[in-house]
């Protein structure tokens, strides 16, 4: 086991250094702090103080040297280091994601283990419908339909913001709070809907193949009811694929919120990202690309332990690489 886990933090590591090189060259050497109407001489003082009149090289090895230390600069807008910035927006967007994820686990598990069960009838077929979808419906008109019929016709839901808070451990959540989860309810389920058609597909492939499998055939030899082969039997082997896709699913809920967090007014590291971007505030828009590096290296390497514990045979394949 602690083979595995060095093989992965050394595979780990080239991943936020790879980043680095593309976000400097991408962000860092395009001119996107200037405006193309500024004079020439406030352009000129404008890459003077930043340090953009040096050469690239000279550039890039500061702002390697600045990231080891976790220093990606401050932000132009509000005046403090943009790692904090992002860091204070996290909390948001990491209980929206879990809850998203919870969601999509909560609807798409149960309807992919029934419409693998029956999966000849019309039942199966409906479910399979319906995910098609999850899959085609942008969050975007996800997000509006939501809002238009909860918050706007039947008023049972707020439609923006994030309510109110309560710290728990030195950390904003509004996750514990009643008004806070009836402002997490709609965008939630509109993270979730994507999701929940990936794992009802996903549930229903290993659904239809562990039915075929001899321990379910003895099961059923041995009299037991078709609902404990379905929760005992079936669903305990299906989850391992399942684990292992919804752990790298929740990085990417997690990176690419943006569209769901400004539908909804919801104040996370996406809209700030989209603030940013609109202010041209460049550390925070590189802050936040190392920060959302680091926690997809930070998922994989959880969720590739989980799989380990989960199947040791993957753990003594590995070790034998």
């Amino acid at each position: 086991m602690l083979v595995f886990l060095l093989r992965r933090l050394a595979q780990s590591v080239f991943v936020p250094i790879a980043m680095m090189v593309v976000v400097f060259f991408g962000v860092y050497v395009i001119d996107i702090l200037i405006s193309p109407d500024a004079p020439p001489a406030e352009v000129a003082a404008t890459m003077a103080r930043f340090g953009f009149d040096q050469p690239v090289y000279v550039q890039f090895f500061r702002f390697v040297g600045n990231a080891l230390q976790g220093d990606l600069g401050r932000s132009f807008v509000h005046g403090e280091s943009a790692v904090s910035l992002i860091l204070s927006y996290m909390p948001a967007t990491l209980e929206l994601a879990i809850l998203g994820l919870f969601f999509s686990i909560l609807i798409g598990v149960p309807l992919g283990v029934y419409a693998g069960y029956k999966a000849d009838r019309w039942q199966g077929r409906a479910i399979m419908t319906g995910s098609i979808f999850g899959f085609s419906l942008p969050n975007f008109w996800v997000g509006m339909l939501l809002i238009l019929i909860f918050a706007v016709e039947l008023q049972w839901l707020p439609s923006t913001g994030r309510g109110d808070t309560v710290e728990v451990f030195g950390l904003r959540l509004s996750i514990f709070t009643w008004d806070g989860l009836q402002h997490m309810l709609l965008p939630a389920l509109t993270l979730a809907l994507y999701k929940a058609s990936l794992v009802t597909r996903l549930a229903r492939a290993g659904t239809q193949e562990a039915l075929m499998q001899d321990y379910v055939k003895f099961a059923r030899a041995k009299g037991l009811s078709e609902t404990r082969i379905l929760v005992v039997h079936v669903l305990k082997n299906i989850m391992i694929p399942i684990i292992t896709v919804l752990g790298l699913e929740l990085g990417s809920m997690i990176a690419f919120s943006v569209v769901t967090e400004t539908v909804f007014a919801w104040p996370g590291m996406g809209k700030l990202l989209i603030d940013s971007i609109l202010t041209l505030d460049r550390p925070v828009i590189v802050a936040y690309l190392m920060m959302t590096v680091i926690i997809f290296i930070v998922i994989n390497l959880v969720v590739d332990v989980i799989y380990t514990l989960l199947d040791p045979r993957v753990r003594v394949k590995g070790s034998a690489i």
